[in-house]
């Protein structure tokens, strides 16, 4: 038996990505075994495996970067074999080094060619080895790099760390006078994120486009490419969308770059699925590729190339490590039509993508296309990790249907609770720049303003039309909605939403099929719409609004409701129910949160005397402000809450106790 076979397989990662190397290799008749944190407990990747085991706490160091404790979940599982995914240690050439020594394969390339791969300065000799183009590059101290940078170079530059990547130590000079400035950011964030403060200095090449080339050997010599992909659409040197083929490089370039590629892995000893990134600039014959890096691992991309050549690449990454031989020669590998992904984050692009994290409420992931995904409604996602949620993935016979099918499956998709990207996705993958391929690497940079947040009427629209026709608790004089009023016939049904901080009074007319908003000074009619229900299932709603029909998920309790329209969430808060509540407490004294938000005053101490009615404190929460009343006349017996303080829903935040009853007099 070959030595190299083994049974099962130990996924050394989290996230969607785990959850797609545990199904191929279960359809590869192997025993599965994911790793957990703390914080992973019930994710959906710990469902998926056959077994699963606890690595530590919820930080990464302690848990998915600790190598002990990796080596120490796979003896105890009986696992023969690792796959890192990507991210985390799936580039560490010392982690692989440790699986070899622990008696286990490592599904990748060799622990060397890891390392010599994975520092650009190094790369960029193996590269020019084996003829393969490079941007102008130079290495060197502080005082050398701004000497060459006079000398051999001209504005703008790329300062760029020399280990690691995902953008992390790059900086873009384009005046002398911000160089040392660059050099020495690139230099602290280069030794904070890869331990090694080695920086290149690199000739900058405005308007490029990304293009990789996806290769894969075997460990007799054989090296094929899968051809390419652009990732050219980037925000920060950050993939958003990519896409299979490169969609603006004719077939001679085509030749060069996936050659170039496969020249490389042959000179480096490439073992196991890579990929080979390149620049491309300018345009039809004036076209030029140069070198940019390897990752040494699965590329989150990965799918685009398996729907077009219909290759599955992780199973291959198996049967490589297995030591078994290519199945495939270059000849059979071809392009079938176009394939598209789009990255799902937990970030809020009108935030400059900052990372998010709360509670998805509820998560629709498209029936329309592929999705790779690990989010389910009701999982919480934290701040500890990548805020990579998934992947939608389509593939059709050309571009443009692509493109579509792209557009259509970000309409399917919503996630309620948890800010995300998805509706920034649906606008730029609808977008006539996206839809002419004109989108460089550079392009959202200089565009921040692109695809503003998309107005919330629709989905206000939406939302007041469903609470309308709600029946909830009848003794609840804040929940009735069915316009009834005394020694009169029924109302129309008045509805109260805010959304960032802006309170809109809408009259529902169910029966006629009107929604009108009213304007805040004179409560007239401020504009209206036609609204017809065309199907309501579990919250997705189907409504025709002026003659269009839109597709929308709710989400509602007491106090707010959610709206998810072509992927966007648009929270409504219902002011007068937030408000009523905010004003009272229970029966024995106890003030809690009507709402998740922060503490902006505390006006009371432990001891203060209090009529019922006073405020205690002032909550912020959606943008608006919620006076928490005491209940009832007496004295604060407990305070919890302190300025600046976020809270969540239902956290006490005061015990108020009445005053004692007067003794009698004898």
């Amino acid at each position: 038996m070959n030595p190299t076979t083994f049974g099962s397989v130990l996924v050394a990662n989290r996230g969607e990505i785990a959850v797609r190397i545990l199904r191929a290799a279960r359809a590869a008749d192997l025993r599965t075994v994911a790793v957990y944190s703390d914080a992973d407990r019930t994710a959906p990747h710990v469902r998926e495996a056959d077994t699963a085991v606890r690595l530590g706490p919820a930080p990464a160091a302690e848990s998915y970067l600790s190598i002990p404790a990796l080596l120490r979940a796979a003896e105890r599982t009986g696992a023969e074999a690792v796959h890192p995914g990507y991210g985390f240690l799936s580039e560490r050439a010392e982690f692989a080094r440790a699986c070899a020594d622990a008696g286990l394969v490592f599904v990748g390339p060799p622990a060397d060619v890891i390392e010599l791969m994975g520092r650009k300065d190094e790369a960029r000799r193996v590269a020019v080895a084996a003829g393969v183009p490079v941007v102008p590059a130079v290495a060197g101290s502080e005082a050398e790099l701004r000497e060459r940078a006079v000398t051999d170079f001209r504005y703008p530059l790329l300062v760029k760390a020399a280990a690691g990547g995902g953008g992390k130590g790059m900086r873009v000079v384009r005046h002398p006078d911000d160089l040392a400035a660059a050099v020495a950011a690139a230099k602290r964030e280069a030794l904070s994120a890869f331990g090694d403060d080695t920086v290149l200095l690199e000739q900058y090449v405005e308007r490029g486009r990304h293009v990789e080339v996806q290769v894969v050997a075997d460990a007799f010599g054989t090296v094929i490419h899968l051809f390419d992909r652009d990732c050219s659409v980037q925000r920060r040197h950050q993939k958003v969308i990519e896409e299979a083929p490169a969609p603006t490089i004719p077939g001679q370039m085509r030749e060069v770059v996936t050659s170039a590629a496969v020249r490389l892995a042959r000179e480096v000893g490439y073992v196991n699925a890579g990929t080979v990134e390149f620049l491309v600039a300018g345009d039809g014959s004036e076209q030029r590729a140069y070198f940019l890096e390897m990752n040494t691992r699965l590329q989150v991309e990965h799918p685009v190339t398996e729907c077009v050549t219909g290759i599955d690449l992780v199973r291959l990454q198996f049967d490589i490590a297995q030591g078994r031989p290519l199945p495939i020669r270059q000849g059979q590998v071809t392009v079938t039509g176009h394939a598209m992904e789009a990255r799902v984050y937990a970030e809020d692009p009108s935030a400059g993508f900052l990372p998010q994290a709360g509670l998805a409420q509820r998560v629709r992931w498209s029936p329309r296309a592929r999705v790779d995904a690990a989010l389910d409604g009701g999982q919480r996602v934290g701040t500890w990790y990548d805020p990579l949620l998934g992947k939608v993935i389509v593939h059709r016979a050309t571009r443009e249907a692509a493109r579509r099918a792209l557009v259509d499956a970000l309409d399917d998709t919503a996630i309620l609770g948890l800010t995300t990207n998805l509706g920034f996705l649906r606008r730029l993958a609808a977008s006539a720049e996206y839809r002419d391929a004109a989108i460089d690497t550079a392009w959202l940079d200089r565009h921040p303003e692109a695809f503003p947040p998309a107005s919330p009427d629709v989905a206000l629209c939406a939302a007041a039309w469903a609470l309308a026709g709600v029946d909830t608790d009848p003794h609840d004089p804040f929940a009735i909605a069915d316009g009834w009023r005394a020694a009169a016939a029924p109302a129309d049904v008045l509805v109260e939403l805010a959304h960032r901080g802006n309170r809109h009074v809408l009259r529902v007319d169910r029966p006629g099929g009107v929604v009108a908003e009213l304007a805040a000074t004179d409560q007239q009619v401020h504009r209206r719409w036609a609204v017809h229900e065309v199907a309501a299932d579990r919250g997705l709603l189907r409504l025709e609004i002026d003659g269009l029909v839109h597709e929308v998920l709710l989400e509602a309790d007491r106090h707010r409701v959610t709206v998810g329209h072509r992927g966007d969430a648009f929270p409504f808060v219902r002011p007068d129910v937030a408000a009523a509540t905010a004003a009272v407490a229970s029966g024995d004294g106890l003030v809690i949160a009507p709402m998740p938000g922060t503490v902006l005053a505390v006006h009371v101490e432990k001891g203060s005397a209090v009529v019922a009615g006073e405020v205690l404190a002032v909550l912020e929460a959606m943008k608006m402000e919620l006076p928490l009343r005491a209940p009832f006349d007496g004295a604060v017996d407990e305070v919890t809450a302190a300025a600046g303080q976020q809270v969540p829903l239902g956290q006490a935040l005061f015990t108020v106790v009445p005053h004692a009853p007067a003794e009698e007099s004898t």
